[in-house]
């Protein structure tokens, strides 16, 4: 996104992804109502609507006492009152063909950064791809939360932990089952269930480091779990027919101090790898591509020195808030769950919400337009 905003400025940008393709299974791929405004404000929203996507109106929590709206998002003013759950290599795949089209934009794939030019003071001027050399006035890592840029600079994140993994897998769907987003609880576990057509691509969360556990205990057991926790998932669990069906992702929560330096910046889960609940990542990642080439793109064209403190002092707020969202809801939410051993009923803020239907437009402007919503002018 970033390259494709620079580039349409006129500003010659090189984009490194070091496999062939973007086909990646069980990626974020949860896209909000901000990020299709913005798509909208490029002129990419009509093909973004063409996409093999899904959306939902609203997210749902299941427990023993019943079924709670936690977030109402056909409640949220603008063009896009809902999430739209895209397969992440075909929302690349938009962005990539777009860039494409502009003469100052090469996007070089199996094209794997691994190490960085530097001036004699220490400046980046580019990077190393194997035998390839690539200079460049600014180097901007945008490459995850296992940045390998971050780590060649040596910086390390601030760590604020979490108390769960995720073990991502999908199971087939029915048109009997209904649509929509879900979030399963009880019995020491929660999944959400997200519709994706003919099938769902599920996130089972287990306690921080409980993989091996979950392993040993035999993938029939896991499968009872999966069906105890979604009844109606019970006749499919057997599509699980091995481990390699099952995806682990590691949950990070952290945040670099500074973000920048002399002749490079880092953006999205490089500078800040957010929690998985509220599948914010992409959104969060997103806005800084924006705000990054609102803030930097006349000073790349012109030559000029560039801010690079403008733009963490523009993104670090809005992060900061939305980790610290993230790391209460793990606290009091989360961890307490993990924790249970039979059925669990619905916490009090949830009772609220249901008889105060209104509110649930607050958390659904939270997840689906954020602290600071960013656009292109």
């Amino acid at each position: 996104m970033l390259g494709y905003l620079l580039a349409r400025q006129g500003i010659s940008v090189i984009v490194l992804e070091k496999h062939a393709d973007f086909l990646r299974d069980f990626r974020g791929d949860t896209v909000h109502s901000s990020t299709l405004e913005l798509l909208d404000e490029a002129g990419l929203g009509d093909r973004a609507e063409d996409l093999p996507g899904r959306k939902a109106g609203q997210l749902r929590m299941s427990f023993a006492d019943g079924t709670f709206t936690v977030a109402d998002f056909t409640r949220l003013r603008g063009k896009h009152p809902y999430l739209m759950f895209v397969p992440q290599w075909d929302f690349l795949e938009l962005i990539a063909s777009e860039a494409a089209k502009l003469p100052s934009f090469k996007l070089l794939r199996s094209t794997e950064v691994t190490d960085l030019l530097r001036a004699e003071d220490g400046t980046v001027t580019g990077v190393r791809a194997g035998d390839r050399v690539i200079e460049a006035g600014l180097t901007v890592a945008c490459d995850g939360r296992f940045s390998t840029v971050r780590s060649l600079l040596g910086l390390e994140p601030v760590e604020y932990g979490a108390p769960m993994d995720v073990l991502w897998f999908r199971v087939s769907r029915t048109e009997a089952d209904g649509e929509g987003l879900e979030l399963r609880v009880g019995h020491g576990g929660l999944m959400i269930c997200i519709d994706r057509g003919d099938y769902y691509q599920c996130a089972f969360v287990i306690a921080k480091g409980g993989y091996d556990e979950v392993v040993a205990a035999g993938l029939e057991a896991f499968q009872a779990r999966v069906a105890q926790l979604a009844p109606f998932l019970a006749d499919r669990v057997g599509e699980l027919s091995t481990w390699d069906d099952v995806k682990l992702l590691t949950v990070k929560l952290n945040r670099l101090e500074t973000w920048h330096g002399p002749g490079y910046l880092l953006i999205g889960d490089a500078a800040h790898a957010m929690s998985p609940i509220g599948g914010v990542g992409v959104n969060l990642a997103i806005q800084d591509a924006v705000a990054t080439a609102r803030i930097l793109g006349l000073a790349l064209k012109t030559g000029q020195p560039l801010d690079l403190a403008a733009v963490q002092k523009r993104r670090e707020f809005p992060t900061a808030v939305t980790q610290r969202v993230q790391r209460i809801a793990q606290q009091r939410f989360v961890d307490p769950l993990l924790r249970a051993d039979g059925p669990v009923s619905a916490p009090l803020p949830l009772k609220v919400l249901r008889r105060l239907p209104f509110l649930q437009g607050l958390p659904a402007r939270m997840v689906g337009i954020g602290v600071r919503p960013e656009h292109l002018a």
